[in-house]
């Protein structure tokens, strides 16, 4: 195997798959280099001489030009590689409308629902409508985990610190959030908990959850009840007793939504896990199944990539409004569109955002793009979605649930614990890492670089999708972590 990865014949850099030292002669598919610096695992060499300004190419597209000049096996990274990114720019469509690939779908066992999708999960869920009932509802959860068993299981809160106290979009998109977590496929029941003074209270989140199973659903005010925790208690004992009754059944898999998340990458990410998620995708949507991909900032470098896929020139338009509209976003906060990565992202090799971005589309594949999402507006449309969220990882994970996702693949090189709403799966970019952290990592992409094809890695993913929900549990919900983070974007009155 070789020492180095240059992704594409077109590449100035190659990725190590090893620490390498300096001195350390090298090669590359069918070429060789000396390097002139040591390297870390996921870092970049470079395969020639590379003048002050010139672009740096990997993965066949730029990801920055030269601060200085780059002689023929020296480390390129922040100290001489910058970015090229800028606001918003004009944009044309240039269409490549690729093929979408038709699969028999395969089959998952799952809870039917009248009123939704399958659930991957029959869960009951407490979800308050403002911060201030946020101990209430953790209350509730720790008392009523006798109610689990059975078809129910687990009883979660979904605390968070909004709902009141906000203005215009910001509040609209809280209350969102909430009615569409409200009617998630994966809540076989759910209390909706208010307080009764809040801005988002039960009466404004209630006309948002659209034609809903009244039967799987219940809403306390807290001032109104005299005793909160008591009838809260009563109601959730009412949902389990519905939930009681679901059992698991065969579900095509053209009725899965899977949302795609990456974080805590590395030099790795764009090279085994991204890519096998991105064949997943491919497979998933080929069954007539969706995909969503997300964490729009991470898209700004590689944006053209997604816009020539989109299968008509309104979903290019609707494109373009996704990424200028969040560049005028860190641009109204006076902040650099380009202030990312982060610093484990940099220290596990990735130098830029555009050699972030060209990573981070990686999850999703080659097929069309056929919808394009608004922050907390639910899915419609089969096949793979763009999705308007921030990076953050738990808000976007809880962005992919809200929209409609049974379940995250969450790709990491640094590795990451957390759980969304939905059953998150962590996706290793590197053996080590997987082997390390297997407390956290569900799937090694490590072994692309041990003999297995992409292929291969792709269609055990897709097996290990199915699995999953049909029941097998994340390795975050082994830990019992559930976390819900909704995008703050406004002023706090």
């Amino acid at each position: 195997m070789s020492d180095l990865v240059r992704i594409t014949p077109r590449d100035l850099a190659a990725v190590a798959l090893r620490p390498l030292k300096a001195g350390e002669t090298v090669s590359y598919g069918d070429g060789e280099v000396t390097l002139k610096d040591d390297l870390p695992m996921g870092h970049k060499a470079a395969l020639r001489d590379i003048r002050k300004g010139e672009a740096v190419i990997k993965y066949g597209f730029p990801i920055g030009e030269a601060a200085e000049d780059i002689p023929e096996g020296a480390h390129i990274h922040t100290h001489n590689l910058h970015t090229l990114l800028s606001g918003e720019k004009e944009y044309t469509w240039n269409p490549i409308h690729p093929e979408a690939v038709k699969l028999k779908p395969a089959v998952f066992r799952g809870y039917p629902r009248e009123k939704s999708r399958p659930g991957i999960r029959n869960e009951l869920w407490i979800l308050p409508t403002v911060g201030c009932v946020n101990d209430v509802a953790k209350a509730l959860a720790a008392r009523a985990q006798n109610l689990t068993g059975g078809s129910v299981e687990g009883v979660y809160a979904f605390p968070h610190p909004y709902g009141c106290s906000q203005l215009g979009d910001d509040q609209d998109n809280t209350r969102q959030v909430l009615a569409d977590l409200a009617t998630h496929p994966n809540a076989g029941g759910v209390l909706v908990l208010g307080l009764g003074c809040e801005n988002s209270g039960i009466e404004q989140i209630r006309p948002r959850m659209g034609d809903y199973d009244e039967s799987r659903v219940r809403f306390l005010v807290c001032q109104e009840a005299e005793d909160e925790l008591a009838e809260g208690m009563r109601m959730l004992e009412e949902l389990a007793e519905r939930m009681r009754r679901d059992r698991r059944e065969d579900c095509s898999a053209d009725q899965l939504v899977i949302g795609l998340k990456c974080g805590g990458s590395d030099g790795l990410s764009g090279i085994t896990a991204n890519p096998a998620i991105g064949v997943f995708s491919d497979l998933l949507t080929g069954m007539g199944g969706t995909t969503i991909l997300t964490e729009v900032p991470e898209m700004f470098g590689a944006e053209t990539l997604l816009m020539d896929r989109c299968e008509s020139e309104e979903l290019f338009r609707k494109t373009v409004r996704l990424i200028n509209d969040f560049k005028a976003y860190f641009e109204s906060y006076h902040m650099p569109v380009y202030e990312n990565p982060s610093p484990g992202n940099k220290a596990g090799g990735i130098t830029t955002l555009e050699d972030k971005a060209l990573g981070c589309t990686q999850k999703s594949g080659s097929s069309p793009v056929r919808g394009v999402l608004a922050y907390a507006e639910k899915v419609t449309e089969p096949g793979l979605n763009l999705l308007s969220a921030p990076g953050n990882d738990l808000v976007a994970s809880t962005a992919l649930a809200a929209s409609g996702a049974q379940m995250v693949l969450f790709s990491t090189g640094r590795g990451t614990p957390f759980g969304c709403p939905a059953p998150t799966m962590k996706i290793a970019s590197n053996t080590p890492l997987a082997r390390r952290k297997s407390s956290w990592i569900d799937f090694d992409a490590g072994r692309l670089l041990e003999g297995m094809t992409l292929e291969e890695l792709g269609a055990e993913l897709l097996a290990k999708v199915l699995e999953t929900a049909s029941g097998a549990p994340t390795r975050n919900e082994e830990n019992g972590f559930h976390d819900l983070a909704i995008f703050k974007q406004g002023v706090t009155l």
